[in-house]
């Protein structure tokens, strides 16, 4: 599976994986599943998105910042994988965490900007179960967190 030819088509790349910022791992191994950590919204400098969705953030904007979410995410399993992304058997499982107002009620609509482009990357290894919630806040203010669960082939 070449990732790095369908990102290139979009104009997109994998980011660097930070260290973590507290005490646990990116990511974790298990039988054939691979956990990762939630990925915070960064840009493509690695500058954190900020925002609260309904308050001075937008569905689409939140969307984008989700998408930079899944980014990380392939990032994590592609360390995970040592770069062979054809262990990849599929996505198993995302959770959206979107920081939000209590009236804000598009949380599906801004995790579809990750849940989009993985599918968009992966095929159909990349459909995935999925909950998006709202949280009142996100570490350093950041508008959205995605964690994952992939499956090993």
């Amino acid at each position: 599976m070449d990732i790095t030819a369908k990102l290139d088509a979009k104009g997109l790349s994998l980011p660097e994986t930070p260290a973590p910022a507290a005490n646990y791992v990116p990511f974790v191994i298990s039988g054939d599943l691979v956990f990762v950590s939630g990925q915070i919204s960064m840009d493509a400098d690695g500058a954190l998105i900020k925002g609260k969705l309904g308050a001075d953030m937008d569905t689409a904007a939140g969307a984008k910042a989700a998408e930079r979410c899944a980014l990380s995410l392939l990032a994590q399993l592609g360390k995970a994988v040592g770069g062979d992304f054809s262990r990849l058997g599929r996505a198993v499982k995302l959770t959206g965490f979107v920081n939000s107002t209590p009236d804000f009620t598009e949380q599906p609509k801004v995790v579809n900007g990750c849940s989009d482009l993985l599918v968009d990357i992966l095929g159909e290894k990349g459909r995935h179960a999925r909950s998006a919630v709202s949280v009142a806040s996100l570490p350093l203010g950041v508008a959205v967190e995605v964690e994952a669960i992939f499956q090993l082939a």
